[in-house]
């Protein structure tokens, strides 16, 4: 059985590294395409300089050591006058292709980037991933930090690849060329090995090479753990500080420090099995470092002493051994960071599938889905609508209603009766399900949640947030936040500030109903939307609605008796086994409700 999962990940790794090769390589094939291919072709440039510079200080190497050897102060002059200009040579050709590999990781950083930012944050993907996908618990740490680390390692590897085999390829003609051939008496039999340098150079990186992958074979899956536990501590640490107040005034302090030790203990965990993993590899190339200089000397020794090369030809030869074995063994020396790169591929190749997996065709065709459609006329229709949690349980079942312009409807019913989730379903926030949502054609919309988001910016940015109409009077915002109760911020209008940490709930709940005054949608709905409002400021926000917005149709959810006193008709949700089922009820006509009806009688032509 082990062996078959072990075979089975393994297929499913080998998919993952493919399906992000494909997202990846769209740098190369869309918009950015002609800037792509042009740092790729200076890339390619640098590294030949850079392989030109080493070959260069390579028979550098072997002309100095020959003049030593022959004591000829002419050559040795010459040569030393020459190594300044080497040395410039290959510094310059070692920048040139680090600006060029960095400036190529860092657009396509951007162009993946900001088409996954772009695919999470259209069509609402940044919420339904929240209720879609218990995995993807943090895409905002996989959009910043893997896709960073997936394609920096990657670029590397490319480049390391091109350079290493161009390299081994050069340097091995000159251990073939300078080494000769080896002549072994064994068994009596005289055996000559041409070229015995170079065969000599590929028996050993294939020896050390073997060494290291089986010592960190185990390297992969401790990065994704520590990776994993990384985001999980930095996600507790957000949470804690975005709570501060509510923890504070609990006196929650000790059990918050014990649940973030304990998050850290998992850190330190995974940290420790990696650590274990990258010492066994450090100790393999240990090794390794020691060995590789010496073993190229004690090769080419014999030749020396029988006259048959210079001591040119030895420092030669060995330089060349040594730039072989960096060069196959490139893969090797990096297999770590060849770690973090498969770990944090696999995390941006899970989030781009969770992504595309949100898409509505993808959701009409698995489970058939919630229907939206144009209505026939000006009212909004639910016909037949079920509205089920991700994992298929039904949460409501079977809801029918219809509501005319300007209705005012209450949802309720007990908690876990489903209210949110079929305000949520109406709204297009809620995919799962079946039945259908029939809206009047280019209806506006807007939905007020229990705690509306505050955007950084100005107050004025705070209000006029997500507005398509954004050029309003200074005078038409400060009689709006005067009829909302915040006429005393209209002086900060274009302060900036934390308006986050500075507007308390009740607060952002007002600008909240300021959004909707000078929005005018016509489909409001409100879940909880005056929940941290005194009553009496309760009671004049929704006048407002019966009054100022009198036109819209409203979808509130919420609790207190009080509010019955401002809508028409109640949505009440009965929870069965089944799912709850809604029954409709007509409201007594409240003192408010037959002033407006009063009102619009009154406005109506004779």
């Amino acid at each position: 059985m082990g062996d078959v999962e072990a075979g089975s990940e393994r297929k499913v790794a080998r998919l993952r590294w493919a399906q992000f090769a494909r997202l990846a390589s769209g740098f190369w094939r869309g918009e950015n395409r002609r800037a792509a291919w042009l740092l790729t072709g200076g890339v390619v440039i640098c590294v030949g300089l850079q392989l030109s510079a080493q070959l260069s200080l390579n028979f550098w190497n072997r002309h100095f050591f020959d003049a030593l050897e022959q004591k000829k102060i002419e050559a040795l002059t010459a040569n030393v006058l020459m190594l300044p200009i080497l040395v410039l040579f290959s510094g310059g050709a070692v920048s040139a292709a680090l600006v060029a590999k960095m400036t190529l990781q860092l657009r396509w950083r951007e162009w993946l980037t900001g088409k996954l930012a772009g695919w999470w944050i259209s069509d609402q993907r940044y919420y339904r991933l929240t209720v879609a996908s218990e995995e993807q618990r943090f895409p905002e740490y996989r959009i910043a930090d893997d896709v960073r680390l997936a394609l920096d390692p990657l670029t590397e590897f490319a480049i390391g690849v091109l350079t290493a085999a161009v390299t081994a390829t050069v340097f091995i003609s000159i251990l073939w060329n300078v080494g000769g051939s080896a002549k072994f008496a064994i068994a009596g039999f005289e055996v000559t090995v041409p070229g015995y340098l170079a065969f000599s150079a590929l028996l050993y990186t294939l020896v050390a090479g073997s060494a290291t992958l089986l010592s960190g074979r185990a390297i992969v899956g401790a990065v994704a753990r520590k990776n994993e536990s990384e985001a999980q501590f930095r996600s507790e640490l957000t949470r804690l500080r975005e709570n501060a107040e509510s923890i504070a005034l609990t006196r929650g302090d000790a059990d918050e420090y014990k649940h973030v030790m304990l998050c850290f203990a998992e850190v330190a965990k995974a940290w420790l099995y990696q650590i274990r993993q990258n010492g066994l590899i450090a100790s393999v190339q240990s090794a390794n470092g020691a060995f590789v200089p010496l073993f190229p000397l004690v090769l080419v020794a014999p030749k020396y002493l029988s006259d048959e090369i210079t001591l040119g030809a030895v420092m030669q030869s060995a330089s060349a051994f040594v730039t072989v074995q960096v060069s196959f063994n490139w893969f090797v020396d990096n297999f770590v960071r060849l770690a973090e790169w498969m770990a944090s591929a696999n995390r941006v190749d899970e989030l781009a599938e969770a992504l595309e997996g949100l898409d509505v065709a993808v959701i009409m065709e698995e489970s058939g889905g919630i229907e939206f459609g144009e209505s026939e006329d000006d009212k909004v229709r639910i016909k037949n609508l079920s509205v089920a949690h991700r994992n298929g349980r039904i949460v409501v079942a079977g809801a029918n209603a219809e509501l005319g312009p300007g209705e005012k409807i209450l949802v309720s019913g007990e908690s876990g009766s489903g209210k949110s989730t079929l305000v949520r379903a109406i709204g297009g926030l809620w995919p799962w399900g079946s039945g259908q949502i029939l809206l009047p054609k280019a209806i506006t919309m807007a939905f007020v949640p229990q705690k509306p988001y505050v955007p950084p910016g100005t107050l004025r940015d705070v209000l006029l947030y997500s507005l398509p109409e954004r050029e309003f009077s200074d005078e038409k915002i400060h009689k709006t936040l005067s009829c909302c109760g915040l006429g005393h911020l209209a002086r900060r209008l274009d302060k900036v500030e934390r308006w986050d940490q500075v507007l308390c709930g009740g607060e952002r709940q007002r600008i909240a109903f300021a959004r909707l005054l000078l929005q005018r949608p016509q489909l409001i709905i409100l879940d909880e939307a005056t929940s941290a409002i005194d009553d009496e400021g309760q009671a004049s926000l929704l006048r407002l609605l019966n009054e100022d917005l009198a036109h819209a149709t409203v979808i509130g959810v919420g609790h207190h008796p009080a509010l019955e006193n401002f809508y028409d008709r109640k949505l009440l949700l009965e929870r069965r086994p089944a799912g709850s089922r809604v029954v409709n009820r007509k409201l007594r006509k409240s003192f408010w409700r037959k002033l407006k009806e009063l009102r619009l009688a009154s406005l109506a032509p004779r």
